[in-house]
């Protein structure tokens, strides 16, 4: 029941006890920010502002903005971020300066362009408020009044105060004791808790952002009703309206009560409360349902002073079956690919990338030589000659992944680095992608062709497996880096990545010139993986996480039964990345194959080849498959470049398999014979491209005695999506992003829908 009370009025008398009793106007000391010249030399000058907090309580963030007339500008600046508007300039606190203790103080420092008179700043702001402090409180709130009762509550309303800069809050008090907060501009508030039939007295204040405080408004006395213990009707007609392999929907025809509303609605499985949905809606959805399994419910509704109905007439839905598990689509980020190549992590958002892909692995991290765990703070890289078997020893890029400055035209959020931020380069901006795009996850890759030398040693005993886990967990997971020029430190880069990506090229097998391998590494190998997915989930049982363990495997049928005991590993791994590329090539010192042209990603096996030893993805896929592997485990590899030959004979076949000069002209002088996609069509006039439906296989060709191409396209990408459906494939992964216009990346999202 809800009845108004008239509002009682306060005699004299009254009026002077409660103004004793409430708390007087608070006058806070407001922080201020003070400007200082340091110099001026006509073509420029230095300033700086000190923000210090006057007040009882730690300032936890400050923003200090100006005008500067035209055409003066800010340059350089230091220990603050910096937006700007026109001649607007907005400089806020950063990471580790943001909080002020009472009566501290901290600064920041710029340089502007050009000198002069004019150069200084105007309507200067702290916190919205004047940087020279506000001491001026708001008016108080007038009009209080109550607008709704029921038996345990009161919603009070009021007319909005009035300040010189703006009011923050309104502060509600019962009694003198202060019950509710209220962020304006709202100018309601209701009070909770309180006795049936029974008179309450309440007052309002207001307070500004410099926390000033008004005088109390005048005070209110009103009522609470008698006790409700009338519940609400029965909800009628409850039904499913949909499910799924894990869900169960369900809806319902709305409950009435004498007091005008419902609260709320609970669902009941037998005496368990499933659900609580809010009174104004009569619909839920049931999640975390087991497939194929059946659930009765009943539902109930309370008001506002807990009245339960009956329960409703029962209903019971099935869930059907598993649920279909969203396709993976895996795109490599090179680390170096920022420089020749001129992709940074925002060309990830920009092309689009971002929102088609569900994770990147980004290529990689090196092991150190000698202790063998997981190698970074060093900026040293490989030797020029691929043949040399220490080429990757000691080497890494510390300044590609957390020390490189990136401003804000090459910033994910538009806002570019400071000097002395903790964390720059690729790690900071993969945290702004993932801000931007949840739902992406970032691996870092281990290994990779030239850094998978020492990993037969690192694994080769259980201290050493521990170890080096501990050691990448440590680095990449938790994010404590090597202090490097002031960059880096414990926990600088947490949150970057959600799991490892191991990319041992390869266990047992020939890989890159000096890899130490052994035949204890298959088994070795599997206890790695196995140690990996122990220490990955007691830390993420310890912080609410769960961390992803991937791998990026052979097609080589020899290689994968020389390494990977593919019965065991997949019960560590979240899914394997299957190599679906670089089947033919010709090296950058023309080694490997570069006599004879043959493609480098079919998806099937061709007749017509040459080639005594020939790969196809359908080949190793079904080599992981006949071993017994859940293909839901398994991507393929899709190539986002080209593996080119020079001088080809066309031999009636427009250079397919045909005999060849070695490599063709490559991206960069160290790597030829390799093309980014994008770059194929621009660097090679004339290439003309063909199509081989038999081994489902993109080529282009330039002429008799030209170049000869092997890659993939939107073509072939959509017959490989095709494949990954057909035989039920986790998704794709792609090597690598940089090759891409966003022609392939759109190909395979499209693909995988």
């Amino acid at each position: 029941m809800r009845r108004k009370w008239p509002l009682l009025v306060l005699t004299t008398a009254a009026s002077l006890l409660l103004t004793l009793l409430v708390p007087g106007a608070a006058f806070a000391a407001a922080p201020t920010a003070t400007f200082t010249k340091q110099g001026d030399w006509g073509s420029g000058w230095q300033g700086s502002y000190t923000i210090r907090n006057n007040g009882t309580a730690p300032m936890t963030s400050w923003k200090v903005e100006f005008d500067l007339p035209a055409p003066i500008a800010v340059g350089s600046f230091w220990d603050a971020s910096l937006t700007r508007a026109g001649q607007h300039f907005t400089f806020s606190n950063l990471s580790w300066n943001g909080t002020i203790a009472p009566g501290g103080s901290v600064s920041f420092g710029f340089l502007g362009q050009p000198g002069g008179t004019a150069a200084e700043p105007q309507n200067c702001k702290l916190n919205g408020a004047p940087c020279g402090g506000d001491i001026t409180p708001p008016s108080a709130p007038s009009g209080l009044r109550s607008i709704s009762q029921t038996s345990t509550s009161l919603q009070l309303a009021w007319n909005p105060s009035a300040d010189d800069v703006a009011v923050k809050d309104y502060r509600v008090f019962r009694s003198g004791v202060l019950v509710a907060t209220i962020s304006a501009p709202t100018t309601t508030a209701t009070v909770t808790g309180l006795n049936a039939s029974t008179s309450y007295t309440f007052t309002v204040s207001a307070r500004d952002t410099s926390d000033n405080e008004s005088a109390q408004s005048s005070a209110l006395t009103t009522r609470t009703e008698p006790p409700d213990i009338v519940v609400p009707s029965t909800p009628a007609n409850l039904r499913v309206t949909g499910t799924s392999g894990s869900t169960i929907s369900l809806a319902w025809n709305a409950s009435t009560d004498n007091s005008g509303q419902i609260k709320d609605y609970r669902v009941y499985e037998g005496t368990t409360i499933v659900a609580t949905v809010a009174g104004t809606s009569t619909i839920t959805t049931i999640t975390g349902l087991q497939p194929n399994s059946p659930h009765t419910y009943t539902v109930t509704a309370r008001d506002d002073a807990n009245n339960e109905s009956a329960k409703s007439s029962p209903v019971t839905g099935t869930t059907g079956p598993p649920d279909p598990i969203p396709a993976v689509k895996v795109g490599y980020f090179v680390q170096w690919g920022i420089y020749g190549r001129g992709y940074t992590i925002k060309n990830l958002d920009t092309t689009g990338a971002a929102a088609k892909l569900t994770h990147v692995n980004y290529a990689f991290g090196n092991l150190h030589p000698t202790q063998h765990t997981c190698l970074q703070g060093v900026t040293r890289g490989t030797s020029p000659n691929p043949n040399d078997p220490n080429q990757g020893d000691g080497a890494g890029d510390a300044e590609a992944d957390y020390q490189r400055v990136f401003g804000a035209e090459t910033s994910v959020d538009g806002v570019g680095d400071t000097w002395n931020q903790p964390l720059a380069g690729n790690f900071n901006q993969i945290k702004k992608l993932k801000a931007k795009h949840p739902h992406l996850k970032f691996l870092i890759s281990l290994g990779g062709w030239t850094y998978s030398k020492y990993f037969s040693d690192a694994a080769s005993t259980p201290a050493k497996r521990q170890a080096l886990v501990r050691s990448c967990l440590d680095i990449y997971i938790k994010g404590n880096l090597p202090v490097v020029n002031g960059r880096g430190g414990a926990g600088a880069a947490a949150g970057v990545f959600d799991g490892i990506d191991m990319d041992w090229e390869w266990p047992n097998a020939e890989g890159h010139p000096g890899n130490h391998i052994s035949p204890a590494d298959k088994n070795n190998l599997t206890l790695l993986l196995q140690e990996f997915r122990t220490q990955l989930d007691a830390l993420g049982a310890a912080n609410g996480k769960d961390y992803l363990l991937t791998a990026f495997t052979p097609a080589d049928p020899v290689k994968i039964d020389a390494g990977w005991d593919i019965s065991r590993i997949f019960d560590y791994l979240d899914f394997a990345n299957i190599q679906g590329y670089d089947f033919h090539g010709s090296g950058s010192d023309n080694s490997w194959e570069p006599n004879r042209t043959g493609h480098q990603a079919n998806l099937y096996l061709d007749p017509d080849s040459p080639y005594t030893t020939d790969f196809s993805v359908d080949k190793a896929v079904m080599h992981y498959l006949n071993a017994g592997v859940n293909p839901k485990k398994l991507t393929i590899g899709l190539a986002f470049y080209g593996r080119g030959w020079q001088q080809v004979a066309a031999g009636g076949r427009n250079g397919e398999w045909q005999t060849a000069g070695g490599a063709a002209p490559g991206d960069f002088p160290e790597e030829a014979g390799i093309r980014g996609y994008k770059n194929i069509a621009t660097a090679v006039p004339g290439c003309t491209v063909q199509h081989d439906t038999v081994a489902i296989a993109t080529y282009c060709y330039t002429g008799n005695g030209g170049q000869w191409w092997s890659f993939d396209d939107a073509w072939s990408i959509q017959k490989k999506t095709e494949y990954i459906k057909a035989k039920g494939l986790l998704g794709g992964m792609i090597w690598e992003m940089t090759g891409d216009t966003g022609v392939l990346m759109t190909a395979l999202d499209n693909g995988l829908r």
